[in-house]
């Protein structure tokens, strides 16, 4: 297909050499035309760093091979200086390269050449792009390289999509080849990776907690499995956790260290790159992973992975299944090791979502404006743009095929004067006409910071805890510390604290009198069940009590849903569960829709204001992936009919509204919007700017657009 000028979607499982389907197109076409095509001529853009490194080992051992003499490069932000100013000199034939550091070759001047004998661009792990505004920075450099190649006459550029499975592949396909008329198509594989899911189960349910731990109790079990393979790849969701996990096994089993490792983001890039590198030799019997290995990094000598704790949806699973057994005639192995009674009916029901290729979509994101202005000050920064011809290229994206002349002109109208509320301050003026017509920077000082932070990944910082008196205790989250008010208590490290206030950076809390209180919650702990499992999750409750399965796990809880039923009853699949209890913290009512934490934290809140309306009473909300808790000091009102009232569809998207604070959501979702569309500046590196600035910065301007510039399109974006 490569060769006859198509673009398009390669999807197979992982093992099956996608990477090496779209290359060697590449590479037979290199073999066969003139020496002298000289420069770049495959961009590959990848979403990790580790991945890079690998993939480039294995090109360079091809390349060798077949006596090509191509180079490779790579570029991102482990990339030297140096290597970067080599590269600037005489590009490599090809490149690989994150969103971000292509944004930045756009950025530089003289960029426009560097595309010239461009044949190819693959977008690797597409799937992880798309469902993130990195996927539309994607889409961006792909219509401007189009577009360059358009000016000078090379209309053959072809743009490949490597993808695992999702739900969605026909659209993950139109959003990197938005063209119509374009020749397209999906290859996918016609062989089905075998995969092995294996429950680790308890020898008696006893031993398992019903809700919330971290497993522990199994781990004696876990050692038998790291003993008899060579490699296990064990995956955790959370960093904490995985911190938790790495004591407690060489607790039990003092023999594994050193042989025993212990892999995420916020580790130093040299252990990063040594564990890597230990995994390839095998000279590390286990690793203990979270997210930042799920992609497809490539270690032979895998052979067991191990998920411990619900990975929350299909896709994520299979993937890290994937990890082992890398080939395409080997077998997968995946353990499940539940952390609470309930994850062992998770398994059974990811089992069945995997039988059925029950499989999330990734929805791509469209109208993202803070991007959009940051692409354009990107490229006012390199070479400069002529904003007609720019208009009609992001016109022919996914992401902006919607976009109105009128929101053009106000994109435009904000790089050069701030739009209708900061016409006032220099600063914003960014963008100016140059004599040749083109639209650029001048500003060295706005050039450089605006290179310092092309990107959409906004992190959230972590706050330092400490008493009145003096002594630290830990550390939270921004995002859990924006929720609470001054008086509100909650529990870290143990001990409940009362929160006082926010001081540079510091959340002084003191001593709480109080016996209940929440618990902070970690982004990483976060993630939300998918609809698609939650679905068989809700199939699975229902069998248990029928007896009519075949699940080993099921058996394995069916005393507990005995009890259930008993003391309680186990929902079916056209019913709502609504428990109440009282006791010393107060009144409870419980509700089960296995709908997954987002709709719940919704649904909490909407519940809560309806009752509200009944009667004058006032809730603590807390919810997880099974269901929602109300907590009142006073009688919660409830009965069939009420239920029907505050469960009913009537006047839905009012009553939401007004039950979340809309205004405080979309003020928190507009820091992420002012940093990426460079409205607040985050500082420079080793001196950032203290996010209570950014906070109260972008507070700042979320404040002054809602009262002067209600059509701001980035404000509009924050609702």
């Amino acid at each position: 297909h490569y060769l006859d000028g198509y673009s398009g979607l390669v999807n197979a499982p992982t093992g099956f050499g996608k990477t090496f389907s779209v290359f060697l197109g590449v590479v037979i076409e290199g073999l066969n035309q003139p020496k002298s095509v000289k420069g770049l001529q495959l961009i590959w853009i990848t979403p990790l760093r580790s991945l890079a490194k690998d993939i480039a080992r294995a090109m360079r051992q091809v390349l060798e091979e077949l006596e090509l003499d191509w180079h490779v490069g790579v570029r991102n932000g482990d990339t030297s200086q140096a290597e970067k100013l080599q590269q600037k000199k005489s590009m490599p034939e090809i490149l690989l390269i994150t969103p971000e550091s292509l944004h930045l070759l756009l950025a530089q001047k003289g960029s426009t050449t560097l595309f010239k004998n461009l044949n190819c661009i693959v977008a690797d792990e597409w799937h992880e792009l798309l469902g993130s505004k990195r996927g539309v920075m994607v889409e961006l450099a792909l219509s401007r390289i189009k577009g360059l190649q358009k000016a000078n006459g090379n209309q053959l550029l072809r743009v490949w999509g490597i993808s695992a499975t999702i739900g969605n592949i026909q659209e993950a396909l139109d959003v990197i080849v938005p063209e119509i008329d374009a020749k397209k198509t999906i290859v996918k594989a016609q062989l089905e990776k075998k995969i092995e899911i294996k429950t680790i189960l308890p020898e008696t349910i006893e031993t398992l907690p019903w809700a919330g731990h971290l497993g522990l109790k199994l781990a004696h079990q876990l050692l038998p499995i790291i003993n008899k393979s060579k490699t296990t790849l064990i995956f955790i969701n959370t960093r904490g956790q995985s911190e938790m996990w790495y004591q407690h096994l060489l607790d039990i089993e003092p023999d594994l260290a050193g042989r025993i490792a212990i892999h995420h983001g916020s580790i130093d890039f040299e252990l990063r790159n040594w564990i890597e590198d230990s995994l390839h030799s095998g000279l590390l019997k286990a690793v203990i992973a979270t997210s930042s290995l799920d992609l497809g990094v490539d270690f032979k000598p895998v052979d067991t992975v191990v998920q411990i704790g619900s990975p929350k949806g299909v896709a994520r699973f299979l993937q890290r299944a994937g990890r082992s057994g890398h080939s395409p005639h080997e077998v997968s192995k995946i353990y499940f090791l539940p952390t609470h009674a309930l994850e062992i009916v998770e398994a059974a029901a990811i089992k069945e979502a995997a039988r059925e290729n029950n499989i999330e979509s990734r929805e791509p994101f469209v109208m993202v404006f803070d991007t959009l202005i940051q692409y354009l000050v990107t490229l006012a920064v390199g070479d400069g743009f002529d904003d007609k011809i720019i208009y009609q290229e992001i016109k022919q994206t996914n992401a902006f095929k919607e976009l109105l002349p009128k929101e053009w002109s106000w994109a435009m109208q904000f790089i050069t004067t701030g739009g209708d509320s900061l016409t006032a301050y220099n600063e914003f003026k960014k963008v100016v006409k140059d004599e040749d017509g083109l639209w650029k920077v001048k500003s060295r000082q706005i050039a450089m910071r605006h290179r310092l932070h092309i990107g959409t990944i906004v992190s959230d910082a972590m706050l330092k805890v400490k008493f009145l008196s003096g002594g630290y205790i830990g550390m939270v989250e921004e995002y859990f510390v924006s929720k609470i008010k001054t008086g509100d208590s909650f529990v870290l490290a143990g001990r409940v604290l009362e929160f006082v206030q926010i001081k540079d950076m510091t959340v002084i809390v003191r001593k709480s009198k109080q016996k209940k209180a929440i618990s902070p919650s970690w982004l990483g702990g976060r993630l939300p069940l998918s609809s698609n499992l939650g679905a068989v999750l809700r199939k699975k409750y229902n069998e248990v009590l029928d007896k009519t399965h075949k699940d080993e796990e099921l058996d394995t809880v069916y005393p507990l849903f005995l009890i259930q039923q008993e003391r309680s009853h186990v929902p079916r699949n056209d019913e709502l569960l609504i428990e109440m209890i009282n006791n010393r913290e107060g009144f409870h009512l419980f509700a089960y829709p296995f709908e997954g934490r987002l709709v719940h934290e919704i649904l909490g809140a909407l519940v809560a204001y309806r009752l509200s309306k009944l009667v004058p009473i006032t809730f603590s909300i807390a919810m997880n992936d099974y269901g929602f808790e109300l907590l009142s000091d006073t009688e919660i009102p409830m009965d069939d009919s009420i239920a029907y009232e505050v469960f009913s569809p009537k006047n839905l998207a009012e009553d939401i509204t007004l039950s979340i604070n809309s205004t405080e959501m979309a003020k928190r979702k507009f820091r992420d919007i002012a940093c990426i569309s460079g409205l607040v500046f985050q500082g420079y590196p080793g001196k950032y700017v203290k996010n209570k600035h950014l906070q109260s910065s972008a507070g700042l301007f979320f404040n002054v657009f809602n009262d002067f510039d209600k059509h701001n399109l980035l404000l509009r974006q924050a609702y």
